[in-house]
């Protein structure tokens, strides 16, 4: 085995390992417990809030975590929220996200009709962070999720892969690390841009009828590489820029899914659109 391979192996398990050891043992815990306000299955949707609304979180992200912040921004204005955990890898608690991909639509197609069993509501609306944001994508153009969704909305979604901000053009001069890459953590390797599963995922256009799409992104995103990428084309999709709504917003990849409140605020327009206010820097106060 050639030195460089030998070094792989290790490095993917190490990177696993130090993202469990840098989250602070209070969000370790978080992700056992169950959730405040969200995930109640008694809740029934109003007049003014019809549809149920499943969180997907992103790539390392889980139920609880991902959602500490969007999710009870949303109960508070009266939704019935739910959130789901999917990719799981054996062996990695709290970290999820990881596994194929396409599996991880058919995890969300479950959860999905366990949703609107409960709530009695015909469609749910997902609203889903990084891979969280793309992902759903598949369920809804072959698994039949159109007929059970309204609306997509993605906060910094990898619509079209990610370069890493050229990192991953990298890989073709390593010999095997794709492969790799691939067979310890799949779902990362099926976010590249260019992979198997995107290019099947965007054959034939990025929409499906039936359903709105919403995308929100940031201009200083560094794991979603262009940021442009993350865009839709066809209809019934509306692409946002949070600095043209703010130009003094700073979120970075993370910071809009997890507590930016001006983000936030476009995605209850998003959610809401006939009740939709302006979104500016003052939202981050409402």
């Amino acid at each position: 085995m050639l030195p460089w391979k030998r070094l792989l192996r290790p490095l993917t398990a190490l990177l696993l390992t130090a993202a469990v050891a840098i989250v602070p043992a209070t969000a370790a815990q978080a992700a056992e417990a169950p959730s405040s306000g969200w995930n109640d299955y008694s809740c029934k949707p109003s007049a003014a809030h019809p549809r149920p609304v499943v969180l997907v979180h992103g790539t390392f992200g889980n139920s609880v975590d991902n959602w500490l912040g969007l999710a009870p921004y949303l109960t508070k204005r009266g939704y019935c929220v739910f959130s789901l955990d999917y990719g799981q890898l054996p062996g990695v608690p709290f970290f999820h996200g990881l596994g194929p991909i396409d599996k991880s639509a058919e995890q969300l197609d479950g959860f999905v009709d366990k949703v609107l069993a409960a709530t009695g509501a015909a469609e749910a609306d997902l609203v889903g962070h990084s891979q969280g944001g793309m992902m759903p994508r598949y369920y809804l153009r072959f698994l039949g999720g159109a007929a059970e969704v309204n609306a997509l909305v993605g906060i910094a979604p990898d619509n079209h892969g990610t370069t890493l901000s050229g990192l991953a053009n990298l890989l073709p001069y390593f010999p095997g690390a794709e492969d790799l890459l691939s067979t310890a953590t799949p779902a990362l390797a099926d976010q590249i841009a260019g992979s198997p599963f995107l290019t099947k995922l965007n054959e034939g256009g990025d929409t499906v009828p039936g359903v709105r799409y919403t995308v929100i992104a940031t201009k200083y995103d560094q794991v979603v590489t262009p940021y442009r990428s993350q865009f839709l084309d066809g209809a019934d999709v509306r692409n946002v820029l949070l600095q043209e709504l703010c130009p003094v917003d700073l979120s970075e990849h993370l910071a809009i899914g997890l507590f930016d409140r001006i983000a936030f605020h476009e995605v209850s327009n998003a959610l809401d659109p006939a009740r939709a206010r302006p979104t500016t820097c003052a939202s981050a106060f409402s």
